[in-house]
């Protein structure tokens, strides 16, 4: 295992062992869905929009809706998820490092 330390910590950076076990990517991506998932379902429950509702604005069906909300389901595009974020008022941004 990597020995790359953060400025102030002490041992390996998790990131580094993600790497080193070829599931960086595939752990940020899902951690990255959960996240607008959760972000999505919150925002739903603070402006009392429903399931049966939200899918309406979204022009979709309840059981899309619930895969969209699914943070187990990578096959979400960013587009839906994007329009879903625009139904309840928010955005998502997105950066390149």
């Amino acid at each position: 295992m990597s020995t790359k330390t953060e400025p102030g910590r002490a041992g390996p950076l998790f990131e580094d062992f993600l790497k080193e076990q070829g599931t960086y990517e595939a752990t940020t991506e899902q951690a990255v869905k959960r996240v607008l998932a959760f972000q999505l379902a919150a925002a739903m429950k603070d402006q009392a929009i429903s399931k049966v509702e939200m899918a309406k604005r979204l022009e979709t069906s309840r059981s899309q809706l619930d895969r969209l909300l699914d943070p187990d389901n990578d096959g979400v595009t960013l587009a839906v998820l994007a329009r879903a974020a625009k139904v309840v008022g928010r955005e998502i941004k997105l950066e390149l490092r």
